[in-house]
């Protein structure tokens, strides 16, 4: 049966879903991905490779994961996290801890980000744009805020294109990650969204395209862990 909400709902809906499951988010995080999701996010840092003394920026911040990987570049400069849900960033806010003025989370949407334009040297986002109403305008907000020269990395879901593998991907996706939420984070419904909202979401060269029709270049894209997600890497020059 489908959870998904009509368009119309989708923000609302998954603002009250991702406020439920705030507490217990990382903690199913981990073990739903083996552990592997902080690894794929390291690399996405790597590849945006944020300047020394510059400006970083994650968008679908939520309990902020990326923020200690992307001060750890900046060092002396400011990795900011962004995010609609506010019980997500209070969730994460041990994470800034020892991070001093160097770290902080803002409230704001990923469609109409609260920042000016050409703020940031590096831009990353995780799992987010199949959450989001309207893909190509955050593509497109995320371009208005980069500077030239600035670099966006999107880690997203992605379906292995080996039909094996992908037919025992959906199998644990829907129907072992569910139990997990629910296990684990007592709501087994947000962790039935999820795969599904995956289901519905575009392609990895789809997801390039939208890409590059708001500005990006030099888009490129490559697929990880079987194939099970894609990290997508553009450039604003």
């Amino acid at each position: 049966m489908s959870v998904l909400p009509p368009p119309e709902e989708k923000a609302r809906y998954v603002e009250r879903m991702f406020a439920r499951i705030a507490s217990g988010y990382d903690r199913v995080n981990r073990v739903m991905t083996f552990g592997l999701d902080q690894g794929w996010r390291r690399h996405v840092v790597e590849l945006v490779a944020p300047p020394i003394g510059g400006r970083s920026l994650d968008v679908g911040t939520g309990t902020g994961d990326f923020l200690p990987e992307l001060a750890s570049w900046t060092r002396h400069g400011l990795a900011v996290g962004v995010d609609f849900t506010l019980p997500m960033m209070q969730a994460g806010q041990p994470k800034l801890a020892d991070l001093g003025p160097h770290a902080a989370f803002v409230g704001g949407d990923a469609l109409h980000l609260p920042f000016p334009d050409q703020s940031f040297d590096a831009i990353t986002t995780g799992f987010v744009m199949r959450n989001v109403v309207d893909i190509r305008q955050a593509f497109a907000e995320m371009y208005r805020v980069a500077r030239p020269g600035g670099i966006m990395a999107c880690l997203e879901v992605a379906r292995p294109r080996n039909p094996m593998v992908r037919m025992g991907h959906r199998l644990y996706f829907e129907g072992v990650v569910p139990w997990i939420g629910q296990i684990l984070g007592g709501d087994r419904r947000a962790y039935t969204y999820l795969p599904q909202s995956a289901r519905a979401f575009p392609g990895p060269e789809q997801l390039a395209e939208l890409m590059r029709e708001v500005g990006w270049q030099f888009v490129s894209y490559r697929l990880h862990s079987l194939g099970a997600v894609a990290i997508h890497v553009g450039a604003r020059v």
